[in-house]
């Protein structure tokens, strides 16, 4: 087995940490379907994007569990943020924690505002019942994937999900991403389409293992 070229560190980020992740998002997510839909200007999404990815890191939650992949340097190469079973949904404070950034994030396009709204209530509403862990969120800079770094970062999370059997969540919006969650034993619960003409979000479930 070849060892991996990235380490694993655990914990919440420092402003630095989340300066760097935020444009890790930018990178990763500048061309989204989801996001590319929100917000159609090109020059404005991914500045945009490390606005919301800073705000939401900024405010994960007392219970969330953020693990970043790093390369000997200390860099950030991929991130993965995950609510264990009982985090989901987030305390009220701390959404409106992340609210104000969001919304700067958008303030651009109106429309974006009550688009994105219209998705996170189709989303929460599609959440499992059963007990489990949920991904809200998974990056790795687009330059170096395919080199373990994502993978490195669910084993890790998943076998921490599998000492506690119980299942795991999470939605995507790129079909591409559904073989890739597949091997990690994912399957295709719920197809969502939230706003006609939006794009299409797969909700995911990986049962107890």
């Amino acid at each position: 087995m070849v060892a991996s070229p990235y380490r694993i560190d655990d914990g919440a980020l420092d402003r630095r940490g989340r300066r760097e992740a935020g444009a890790l998002a930018g990178r990763a997510f500048v061309d989204d379907a989801f996001f590319s839909y929100l917000l159609p200007d090109a020059r404005t999404r991914r500045r945009s994007l490390e606005t919301m990815h800073r705000s939401v890191l900024a405010h994960p939650g007392k219970r969330a569990r953020i693990q970043t992949a790093r390369t000997t340097t200390n860099e950030i190469v991929a991130l993965a943020l995950w609510l264990p079973t009982g985090a989901y949904p987030q305390p009220m404070l701390t959404q409106l924690a992340q609210l104000p950034n969001s919304l700067r994030a958008y303030y651009r396009r109106p429309k974006a505002i009550s688009d994105g709204y219209a998705i996170l209530q189709a989303t929460a509403k599609a959440h499992p019942k059963e007990p489990h862990w949920y991904l809200w969120l998974l990056m790795t800079d687009p330059a170096l994937q395919r080199t373990g770094a994502g993978t490195l970062l669910m084993d890790d999370a998943l076998a921490a999900v599998d000492q506690e059997h119980v299942g795991s969540s999470l939605e995507t919006q790129d079909a591409d991403n559904l073989p890739y969650y597949g091997r990690f034993g994912y399957e295709v619960r719920t197809t969502l389409q939230p706003i006609p003409h939006g794009p299409t979000m797969y909700s995911m479930w990986r049962a107890p293992q």
